[in-house]
């Protein structure tokens, strides 16, 4: 109770409403009764003048060489004297404070201070009356500079792909409690495969568009295309950090397949595989990463290092959903080689797929076709792919619905009816439903009949087979003969005339041992009828046989000493030639034979004409074939 008012009650604490009592002075008392009697406390005189409690004071200023920090209290601004100070302090990993009360002198040292670590300081203060205020806001502190420690956790970021043209370095940023002071700087050495070393130093400061940065990570801006190993740390004013190896995957190298679980929210990602039964030896660590697609180097990516024995990897982060993120599983060796393991499509919440781009009808027979699509891109599936579900209808077959799976993107289908019109839809299947339809229609063909399909077929081959023994036949039909096409039309050469030769002969003395020059359009100037007895033609006609038996040129001979010109023709004489001309590739007309039945006619008409020896020593086949005989000359 206090003096003017009673309270009565069996708590243990009571609030006075302010509306009971005035400023000043108040004389508090508590007395406890029961059926045996009560009992009263000592009395308490406080003035309520005095109940205040001011802001908590502001820290001005720190120095980390000695860890010292200092405040300003607010009592001046309340014309009161500055009361005793708490001060309270814990390293930044910790949990529980570490106090040190009744400071009066407005600043603070922490006696030896752990190297490379920051430290949280509150302070809070009283005047000479009143409460104490509350704690101030923390002030971090790190403690003196010195080398960073530890090595950088290095790795690259390829987008969804593993080429290594699309690869450029990351790695994590150093914890303040390995930084021991400000980072001004990453250098890095890039080996490439043709042996040449490239030394990269950036500046935090000044990265000059080479180098990005964000709350976590850093990333070179560029490509690790042709690098074999790279190696790189950071540096502060002291020093730095060991520097931290990583090679590159060598291209071609194909991975080891090795199934991925993946347990996936809007918040968390859980990646947990198999324990391998062939552990090497030189196996240092597993790394998970995750890559959100088309996303640009750097963003919407994340790895973390396990060790070998362990088989899980957690991620925290935000996931977008309908989004797709590529979850890959590396080896990484003691050598720092790495090895790709296995990759999986993973989504924090999947929709429905949108429609395949290209849906398209092949090869449509009577009762089959082959169907093909394009599948839908990675950034609009919005989910992985079950299966395609394929739905073909006509009025005849009514529908069918068939489940294919995502690769290959070819389906057939059979068992159709001919001469029919048929649509065909398609559309993809996630686990939150399916997608858009694509639709295509088509008409099968009508049945063919075999029998004049066999039939065409037969003889066509037949033909073929007949015309190609009649070309070898007229190809090949003589003996030793050049297989000349059997269609040209035989034009007789007026060089074989046994006129020509016998003007030669005239006025050539040598021109019988030599082919005449070859002319186009020879003149033959010479044409003689000479009356003869019957009775001579016959003799004459045995001369001329034996003349051309003679004189009758070796078939295949060739004339390879030289060509015999009109003015050759002395240095012509010294060689002999045979009179077959295969440069042109003609011969004797008089080795041509004419049927035995026109040899017959010929004869029986010679015999009915004149005739005489002078006229059949200077006739050829030529003139006998192509030239009037005198009998009918003598008719026109």
């Amino acid at each position: 109770m206090w003096v003017g008012h009673v309270i009565s009650g069996t708590s243990l604490d009571w609030i006075i409403p302010r509306e009971h009592f005035n400023s000043g002075k108040l004389r508090v008392w508590v007395q406890a009764k029961n059926q045996l009697g009560s009992a009263k406390s000592l009395e308490v005189v406080f003035n309520t003048a005095d109940i205040i409690k001011l802001p908590p004071p502001k820290v001005t200023s720190s120095h980390q060489e000695e860890l010292e920090i200092s405040w300003n209290s607010t009592c001046d601004e309340q014309q009161l004297s500055a009361g005793p100070c708490d001060v309270r302090f814990q390293r930044e990993a910790d949990q529980d404070w570490l106090q040190d009360g009744d400071i009066i002198h407005g600043s603070y040292t922490i006696n030896s201070p752990q190297a490379c670590t920051i430290y949280e300081i509150q302070v809070r203060c009283s005047c000479d009356i009143g409460l104490k205020s509350d704690w101030s806001a923390s002030h971090r502190i790190r403690s003196p500079e010195t080398a960073p420690v530890g090595e950088l956790d290095v790795w690259q970021d390829c987008g969804i792909s593993q080429e290594s043209s699309d690869c450029v370095l990351a790695w994590k940023k150093l914890p303040i409690s390995a930084a021991c002071g400000v980072i001004l700087g990453y250098e890095a050495r890039l080996s490439y495969n043709n042996g040449t070393l490239v030394l990269v130093n950036v500046s935090v400061a000044e990265p000059k568009d080479s180098l990005v940065c964000g709350e976590m990570q850093c990333h070179f801006t560029t490509s690790l295309k042709g690098v074999s190993t790279v190696s790189i740390s950071a540096y502060n004013a002291q020093g730095a950090t060991v520097p931290s190896y990583l090679a590159m995957p060598i291209p071609g190298k194909e991975k080891t397949e090795q199934a991925i679980h993946l347990t996936m929210n809007e918040e968390n990602l859980t990646v947990s595989w198999g324990l391998s039964t062939q552990l090497s030896d030189n196996l240092k660590e597993y790394v998970v990463q995750y890559k959100q697609a088309g996303g640009p180097p750097g963003q919407g990516f994340d790895w973390v290092k396990v060790k070998k024995n362990q088989t899980t990897g957690l991620f925290k982060g935000r996931y977008t959903k309908y989004t797709p993120y590529k979850v890959s599983l590396f080896t990484l060796s003691h050598s720092r080689e790495v090895h790709h393991l296995s990759s999986v499509i993973g989504y924090s919440l999947e929709g429905s797929p949108s429609s395949v781009p290209s849906f398209q009808v092949f090869s449509i027979a009577a009762t089959q076709v082959t169907l093909f699509w394009k599948s839908v891109p990675l950034s609009k599936q919005n989910g992985v792919i079950l299966y395609y579900q394929i739905v073909a209808d006509s009025r005849v077959d009514g529908q069918n619905v068939y489940n294919v799976s995502a690769p290959p993107n070819t389906f057939k289908l059979l068992h159709l009816s001919p001469g029919q019109e048929y649509e065909v839809r398609i559309r993809a299947v996630t686990a939150a439903g399916a997608g858009v339809n694509a639709t295509a229609k088509f008409k099968t063909k009508h049945l063919e009949d075999f029998g004049h399909v066999i039939f065409r077929v037969v003889s066509g081959i037949l033909s073929l087979v007949v015309i190609c023994v009649a070309t070898l036949y007229c190809a090949c039909r003589g003996e030793k003969k050049a297989c000349l096409p059997c269609f040209y039309y035989k034009v007789p050469d007026a060089r074989n005339s046994q006129i020509f030769r016998n003007k030669n002969q005239i006025n050539d003395p040598w021109a019988s041992t030599c082919i005449p020059i070859y002319e186009p359009h020879p003149k033959i100037s010479l044409l003689e009828v000479v009356e003869v007895q019957r009775w001579a033609f016959k003799s004459s006609l045995e001369k001329s046989s034996n003349n051309d038996r003679l004189t009758r040129p070796l078939v295949g001979d060739e004339c390879s000493q030289m060509d015999c010109k009109e003015d050759q023709k002395e240095e012509a004489a010294a060689e002999e030639c045979p009179r077959t001309d295969h440069r042109y590739g003609r011969e004797e007309y008089s080795k041509m034979v004419d049927s035995d039945e026109e040899r017959d006619r010929e004869e029986e008409n010679r015999e009915d004409c004149w005739s005489s020896s002078e006229e059949n020593q200077s006739t050829s086949g030529y003139e006998k074939h192509f030239m009037p005989t005198a009998c009918e000359v003598l008719k026109v």
